[in-house]
């Protein structure tokens, strides 16, 4: 009878339970993330191929028109806002500068708990390129976000409670971390930044239970006194020259990643030499792997595979750090398992992903440093002029931003194309002389005082005209565009593409806005008060589709340009923005000024023209990276024009050379420049404050933006 009766009672709560919807696993395993379901985003590329695609329908190209705000939530934030969020079982988990982390209700947007870590900011001073992370990762029960000091954090996903926190760095080098980690069974995968400081770059894998590191694999070889790692590391030796390693060498992997679960292979994107300057690096040349490369090793062991180097010999910053996507095409009547990636120097390139094999590539924007790259062997044919180290300064196409950066882009299946946030922004690369590898502040071994924009109104105009950014819908069969559309400028969002026939994507002029995925047309747009440069997911719940999209304006081209060349965006306005159909919700009215404010010009020092033009290269190289072209600042950082640190000779050397806000995140430059350099450097600022080019020059070479 009892038997009977546990049969009657399993059999009632089956028929119960047909008639209910079944609730998500809150654990995420394997399983769920080899199989991603339209009711979350739980991997940072959507699924480990980085499609950012989805296959939700919901909001298509028939009523995109009626997509409005659901709901929205203030990240607290005032610096650049690079995060995916990360959405599952209704919650959504997403990061803010400084790494914080908040848990939202993903359908109401209800705070549920914050992280706030406590981050050594002194640390925040290696940051190259603002003190920005990508988001996080989530496996089991857990939640991994990567701190911008070098730190993995485990949190329990529930509560936000710390489970474990461990150092992935050694702190005595200028490492910093700014990319999402990955997990791949029960592996936390995470790389690092400092390149341009002067590191050596690794990815290390760390246990997702206990934080135990379980291995580390070198992007680049040390030196051969100390013994190779392994024999990858030994064959990549054979191509560098010099003491390459007394400056790190570089090879970070600070961002992108994929994974192929059939083949088990881990594809990992590595960055720029250290320092740029190859003549000084690896002074005989050689390919200097695995520099700008896409490195295959096993998730299991950190085993190496195979390569492919987009930039052999690298010298001007053109990482392979930016998005790959896996995907099946067929190209010559055959099915091929691809990579795509489009990199920092110009190229779209399709790699077979089980060999390495180069397959096809063609520039997508204008390029002048290579020619084309050769069909058979798969190496670009240079431009002689581009290696300036024995030559004259030379301006090229792309410039250190990249024709991409690291904005993520998508892949359609259904269309065939990839979507990428692609941009034309100019460089002049100059020999630097006498280079000594500072103690702090960037070692590029290249003279930035070359590319500093012009002081008259009508070339800084011209110049201002090759800036460009647009959304280019890339065929990867056919090597050849399909559409673009073209955008006020550079630096704009990441992207994603839907089933709906529908493309995403936030601009630097603070829209939001939805493109046919075929034609290019542009069919909605909605203002968000703060450029966009993070990518948008989607996810349903409860039969709603929801659009989701981290904003705040910020990263490199913000903190050197963002103030010489306005785009429209506010700051101090970092939000997660959620959209829906019939979505009714209002933005907070504005309460900030949407340029930089007026302010007294300080008293122009009485000094000679060889001090300025002295202050003027030391200020290039040392200070413009985060405080701005010609010394005027986009606002994430002080402008130093109008700081009153900039009138006291005094307070001004105790904040260079003496670390008095190291702890704000401001580099100390001492060992590096001394009180003459850091004085003539005050005498070049106070003179641009003088200059006549202000608020009033700048917003009348603005990149535009609607209002």
């Amino acid at each position: 009878m009892r038997a009977i009766g546990y049969l009657l009672l399993s059999s009632a709560l089956v028929l119960a339970a047909c008639g209910r919807k079944e609730t998500p696993p809150p654990k995420v395993t394997a399983q769920v993330l080899l199989n991603p379901a339209t009711d979350g985003w739980r991997s940072h590329g959507g699924d480990y191929s980085e499609t950012r695609h989805s296959t939700l329908t919901n909001i298509n190209t028939d009523n995109i028109g009626e997509l409005g705000l659901a709901w929205s939530y203030d990240l607290e934030s005032s610096r650049g806002i690079e995060a995916t969020p990360i959405i599952h079982n209704g919650v959504m988990y997403v990061t803010a500068t400084w790494n914080v982390v908040h848990a939202l209700d993903a359908v109401t947007g209800a705070p549920l708990w914050t992280f706030r870590p406590e981050i050594d900011k002194v640390q925040a001073g290696n940051a190259c390129c603002d003190i920005v992370n990508r988001g996080v990762a989530i496996w089991g029960n857990s939640i991994f976000t990567a701190t911008i000091d070098g730190r993995l954090i485990s949190l329990d996903a529930k509560t936000g409670d710390v489970n474990w926190d461990v150092l992935t760095i050694d702190k005595s080098g200028p490492y910093t971390i700014t990319g999402a980690p990955r997990v791949i069974d029960g592996k936390v995968i995470i790389g690092n930044g400092g390149a341009e400081l002067g590191v050596r770059g690794y990815v290390s894998a760390f246990d997702a239970d206990t934080g135990k590191q379980i291995w580390r694999f070198y992007t680049v070889p040390g030196n051969p006194a100390d013994g190779f790692e392994n024999d990858a590391m030994e064959m990549a030796s054979e191509t560098w020259t010099g003491e390459y390693w007394a400056a790190g060498g570089g090879g970070t992997a600070w961002d992108a990643m994929a994974y192929d679960p059939d083949l088990d292979l881990l594809y990992v994107g590595v960055g720029n030499g250290s320092p740029w300057n190859q003549s000084i690096r690896s002074p005989e040349g050689g390919d200097n792997l695995f520099l700008s490369s896409i490195v295959a090793v096993r998730p299991d062991t950190g085993e190496y595979v195979w390569h492919y180097q987009t930039t052999p010999g690298e010298t001007w910053d053109y990482t392979a750090t930016q998005h790959m996507i896996l995907a099946d095409l067929e190209i010559d009547g055959k099915p091929r398992k691809v990579i795509m990636q489009a990199p920092k120097n110009g190229f779209f390139y399709v790699i077979d992903r089980q060999t390495g094999a180069f397959i096809s590539a063609n520039n997508f924007v204008p390029v002048n440093w290579a020619t084309h790259i050769d069909q058979e062997t798969g190496r670009p044919v240079e431009n002689p002029a581009a290696r300036y180290y024995d030559k004259e300064p030379h301006f090229q196409l792309p410039g250190p931003l990249g024709a991409h950066n690291w904005h993520p882009m998508s892949f359609n299946p259904q269309t065939g194309l990839v979507y990428i946030p692609a941009q034309e922004a100019p460089w002049v690369y100059g020999n630097v002389k006498d280079y000594k590898q500072n103690a702090a502040g960037w070692n590029t071994g290249t003279d930035f005082s070359f590319a500093m924009l012009p002081d008259d109104k009508a070339t800084f105009k011209a110049l201002k005209s090759m800036l460009k950014g647009r959304l280019l819908a890339w065929d990867p069969v056919k090597q050849e565009q399909a559409w673009s559309f073209e955008h006020n400028g550079p630096w704009n969002g990441g992207l994603l593409s839907t089933a709906g026939g529908l493309v995403f994507q936030g601009t630097a002029d603070a829209h939001f806005a939805a493109y046919d995925a075929k034609t290019g047309e542009r069919k909605w747009r909605e203002f968000t008060q703060t450029g966009i440069v993070a990518a948008p997911v989607t996810y349903a719940i409860d039969g709603e589709q929801y659009i989701a999209v981290a904003a705040g304006y910020g990263g490199s081209y913000v903190l050197g340009f963002g103030g010489v060349m306005p785009s429209g965006s506010a700051f101090n306005t970092g939000r997660v923005l959620v959209f829906k159909t019939g979505g009714t919700a209002k933005l907070p009215a504005l309460d900030v000024d949407m340029a930089s404010a007026d302010f007294e010009m300080p008293k122009r020092l009485d000094v000679s023209a060889d001090v300025i033009a002295a202050g003027k290269q030391a200020y290039a190289n040392s200070c413009a990276a985060c405080h701005g072209d010609q010394a005027f600042a986009s606002g994430l950082t002080p402008n130093l024009r109008a700081s009153a640190v900039t009138k006291d000779a005094e307070l001004w050397r105790e904040v260079t050379i003496e670390g008095l806000l190291a702890e704000n995140g401001m580099p100390n430059f001492e060992g590096t420049l001394d009180a003459d350099t850091v004085e003539a450097v005050r005498a070049y600022v106070i003179a641009e404050a003088n200059s006549g080019r202000d608020k009033a020059f700048y917003d009348s070479v603005s990149l535009g933006g609607e209002p």
